[in-house]
């Protein structure tokens, strides 16, 4: 089969690699329906995160089920699937809690932009869809694997609640999912904080209310003078940086809380200064698979429509163009087909 592998920052190839087998009788084995570029995977491309040893790329998948191990019975051969990015057993404590991106037998997805993916503990992370979605439903389905899910996630651990006030720090994919998350839930006032004028037009359309445009200390004062200068009820924290988790606590009223996804880099929090604040904190990889019926249903029934986050489509072969277009900031997120 063909993937993405990475070698060194900005060096992304297009290979023939070994085609996926059954390990473990809890594997499938899935042909690639559509994937794409996620903004964690340009850590490793802008060189923030450590490549080593050249590897293949890619945690978000739609597919077809090719085959499966003998323990898995929830999905067969030919059904159309959706998973999420971390596998889990759907079993286990931590799952039954909900909590499944901390399964004990978790394994993050890390080969998706390819031909054909192995599924471990597909037992517990595929939800197969009744029957094969329209062209049209792909990318939503595809974003739920991942954005969706996560902004989802992003909304209730920062407890957006009917009537409330919501902030959604960043602008990517995750971002913007964020917004239509909020909404679902009832938010009254969203307030998306982005500098870019594609990403504010479809906030605007995903449900924001207002858009911030200015960052650091200057962000923080027009949220507070938004919001009666106490701060919002609930923030959402998507793009994971020291100036970003800053932006989300200053933001937060007395009381409020924060919903970090972002994966943290160079974050640090003072804990006198949370002490203090009476702002709470939850965050962490998003339990997507918790989400999954629920999401699915969702964009099945047309009421969410989270693929509008991909404004760049390509053959999968041009991964590496994917990848430079997101850097670049020309593309807000780039879907792959194979």
């Amino acid at each position: 089969m063909r993937g993405a592998v990475i070698y060194a920052p900005g060096d992304v190839r297009f290979e023939t690699l070994d085609d996926p087998k059954i390990i473990n009788p809890t594997d499938a084995v899935i042909r690639t329906v559509a994937t794409c570029v996620c903004g964690s995977d340009l850590w490793p491309y802008r060189g923030a995160e450590p490549i080593g040893d050249p590897h293949p790329m890619g945690h978000e998948y739609v597919g077809v089920v090719e085959e499966v191990g003998s323990e898995v019975a929830n999905v067969r051969p030919g059904q159309f699937v959706v998973g999420s990015f971390a596998t889990s057993d759907n079993t286990c404590a931590n799952c039954l809690g909900g909590w499944q991106s901390s399964c004990l037998h978790r394994e993050f997805m890390s080969t998706c932009q390819a031909d054909y993916v192995r599924i471990p503990n597909a037992h517990g992370t595929l939800v197969a869809t009744d029957e094969h979605p329209d062209a049209e439903a792909v990318p939503s389905l595809l974003a739920v694997s991942d954005v969706m899910g996560t902004g989802w996630y992003a909304a209730l651990a920062a407890e957006v609640k009917p009537g409330s006030t919501a902030v959604v720090v960043g602008d990517g994919a995750v971002g913007l999912c964020g917004v239509i998350a909020a909404k679902e839930l009832g938010a009254e006032r969203i307030i998306a904080m982005s500098r870019h004028e594609s990403r504010q037009k479809l906030a605007l359309e995903f449900g924001a209310t207002d858009i911030v445009s200015e960052r650091g200390d200057e962000g923080i004062a027009r949220v507070k003078d938004l919001t009666g200068g106490i701060g919002a009820d609930s923030v959402l924290e998507c793009v994971g940086t020291a100036e970003s988790m800053r932006q989300a606590l200053h933001s937060t009223r007395p009381g409020g809380n924060v919903g970090f996804v972002g994966v943290p880099h160079d974050v640090a929090v003072d804990g006198q200064e949370l002490f203090f604040s009476h702002v709470g904190l939850r965050g962490g990889p998003a339990p997507v698979r918790r989400y999954l019926p629920d999401l699915i249903d969702r964009v099945l029934s047309g009421r969410i429509n989270p693929g509008k986050v991909f404004d760049l489509t390509l053959p999968l072969d041009q991964v590496a163009e994917g990848y430079q277009a997101m850097d670049e900031r020309r593309a807000i997120k780039a879907l792959l087909k194979p």
